[in-house]
């Protein structure tokens, strides 16, 4: 068949007609990511090529061979994935210099050059489906194929992880013997002096695995934005992305590096994670995008396999849904077990749902689910009447105030003014430099000079953006730590009416937050600023022994202030609602 704008994919062709038959389960993910190969298929200025994704399998199935000494034969998960990588071109003219046959002078001519369509491919899929080994098989498939491969690099959380992807290799210099693999193979493994006949030409070396042929070499980066920027890397994969802790683009460093070669690949291969408002969220919610079609992006490949609800993990049915290499790479059995391990051990919970059925979840007890942390469309409230929460700092956390507009519908608006002093700005690190200036540029955020927060400052500012947004205040709750000061120039130059202070506590927090996330979930709860998204995603609560709930932060940057202030807001809302009728 070779190229053809018109050719259904063979791979994707038979995965879509068991889907079509019933025979698949498939996700919402799954069946937008069709969507968009079916509109590829329709576009006449894309082209398939069925020899390219051939020929990396006749590699892999001919020269490579697992760890126990047995045949590959690749996974229809793995030729489906691959054939987004490889089949898929575009054509592009340029201006090439051409010498003449004589040797003397040449000429510009505009030739049409044949690129490879994607770039990037997000795999999400629950462990288990041997997705470090399909990373494995690109990394090896470049290393030794293709001669204009220079430098390669895999990376995770751990160095362990990263290894994953580095260690079927190294066993294939050993144990592979196809044709080419013997050629690279043959000779000293251990020197690679002397005549070139007796070297090895791929050898596993202290730098990585080098092909000494091609002056290729594949090595383990750790996954920190300083050791990947400013890297020319043809090759990239990238382990577990969304598994670690890392709040840093590491993707976005690697491809600002690469994007200045032809043709470079970036796999980003993991699990869905227990990490909340890391950089995984964000790319996620970027794939989002591309996948319900509100921006096009031919360049990105993405499966992300999940179950639609976590009803469907009683479902052994479903379970395809998150694993499609069940019963292949890893058992029912198997699954079954962590089902009902996720039952009788509640510790174990999230991380079984997240790792195993591709559900969002949280090392932690999260209070808000990843879906109510997503901002609405941008409202104003021109004059309406609200309720305003402060949570007051002086120090490293936000000075927070929150406007909460009761709405005809039973929604609330949602509107907030935040305050941190230029000290605690400046000592941030650079993923929370680069998100708290995204706060500042929609407003959300003051910076304030000096070492501590002055409130009769705060206050000025405060007064002169409520004037300015003309907000009708009836209500203010509060948090009395810090506040003394604060609220009594309120009082003196508002009245006392309305002012309620909101003890802080499991047994006073318990019912007005239990409110909020119902609010929440119903979508009922109207903020359109990503500070609010950010502090949502940031609050856990811990039980008394009544089962009473309090907000809690787990670690020092991630700021829930806001959501405390919308607590006190909804507080002083529901003691004063006369006040908004």
């Amino acid at each position: 068949m070779a190229l053809s704008n018109t050719a259904v994919p063979k791979y994707y062709g038979a995965f879509r007609e068991a889907v079509m038959r019933g025979e698949i389960p498939i996700c919402r993910e799954i069946e937008m990511e069709m969507h968009r190969i079916d509109d590829m298929i329709a576009n006449p200025g894309l082209y398939y090529d069925d020899k390219a994704i051939d020929g990396f399998i006749e590699y892999c199935e001919n020269e490579l061979t697992l760890t126990d000494g047995s045949p590959v034969h690749l996974l229809d998960t793995f030729k489906l994935w691959a054939e987004s990588l490889f089949s898929w071109f575009y054509f592009v003219e340029r201006s090439v210099y051409e010498p003449n046959p004589s040797g003397h002078g040449g000429r510009y001519v505009t030739k049409r050059i044949k690129k490879r369509l994607v770039n990037k491919q997000y795999l999400i899929v629950a462990r288990g489906a041997a997705k470090s080994m399909y990373a494995s098989f690109i990394q090896n498939y470049f290393l030794t194929i293709d001669t204009s491969t220079t430098h390669q690099i895999t990376t995770a959380p751990t160095m362990k992880q990263a290894e994953e992807v580095m260690s079927p290799i190294r066993t294939a210099l050993t144990v592979s013997r196809g044709p080419l693999y013997k050629f690279l193979t043959e000779g000293s493994l251990q020197n690679t002096t002397g005549a070139k006949s007796k070297r090895a030409k791929l050898v596993s070396t202290k730098k990585g695995i080098e092909n000494f042929m091609t002056g290729s070499l594949l090595e383990i980066r750790p996954m920190n934005i300083a050791k990947l920027q400013g890297l020319r890397t043809k090759i990239a994969t990238v382990d577990e992305w969304l598994s670690g802790e890392t709040r840093e683009d590491v993707i976005g460093a690697i491809e600002q590096g690469a994007s200045k070669i032809d043709d470079y690949l970036i796999v980003a291969i993991s699990s869905e994670g227990t990490v909340r408002n890391g950089i995984g969220d964000t790319i996620k919610m970027e794939l989002m995008s591309i996948l319900r079609g509100e921006y096009i992006n031919p360049h990105v490949s993405i499966w992300y396999y999940k179950l639609d609800d976590i009803q469907e993990v009683s479902n052994p049915e479903m379970w395809v849904k998150a694993q499609p290499n069940i019963g292949k790479t890893v058992t029912y059995e198997v699954y079954q077990t962590d089902v009902e391990r996720a039952e009788k051990a509640p510790a174990a919970r999230n991380d079984i749902l997240a790792k195993r059925f591709g559900i969002p979840m949280e090392g932690y007890t999260y209070f808000f689910a990843y879906e109510d942390t997503i901002k609405h469309r941008f409202r104003e409230y021109w004059r309406l009447p609200c309720a305003m929460g402060a949570d007051l700092s002086r120090g490293d956390d936000f000075c927070a105030f929150v406007f909460l507009f009761p709405l005809a519908d039973g929604s609330f608006g949602i509107k907030s003014r935040n305050y941190i002093s230029s000290l605690t700005y400046n000592k941030l690190q650079q993923a929370l430099y680069i998100k708290y200036q995204d706060f500042i540029k929609e407003g959300s955020l003051v910076v304030m000079e000096g070492t501590i927060l002055d409130l009769m400052v705060v206050y000025d500012d405060l007064d002169r953006f409520i004037e300015q947004q003309q907000y009708d205040v009836c209500a203010f709750g509060y948090d009395p730590y810090n506040a003394k000061e604060f609220v009594e120039r309120w009082c003196g130059e508002n009245g006392q009416y309305g002012v309620e202070k909101v003890i802080q506590g499991a047994k006073t927090e318990s019912v007005p937050l239990g409110e909020l996330k119902k609010l929440a979930e119903e979508r009922m709860l109207l903020f359109d600023e990503d500070v609010m998204s950010f502090a949502m995603g940031n609050c856990i609560t811990i039980e008394d022994t009544n089962g009473n709930r309090k907000l809690l932060k787990q670690r020092y940057e991630q700021k829930i202030d806001p959501v405390a202030a919308m607590m006190d807001a909804f507080v002083a809302y529901k003691l004063h609602k006369e006040a908004f009728e």
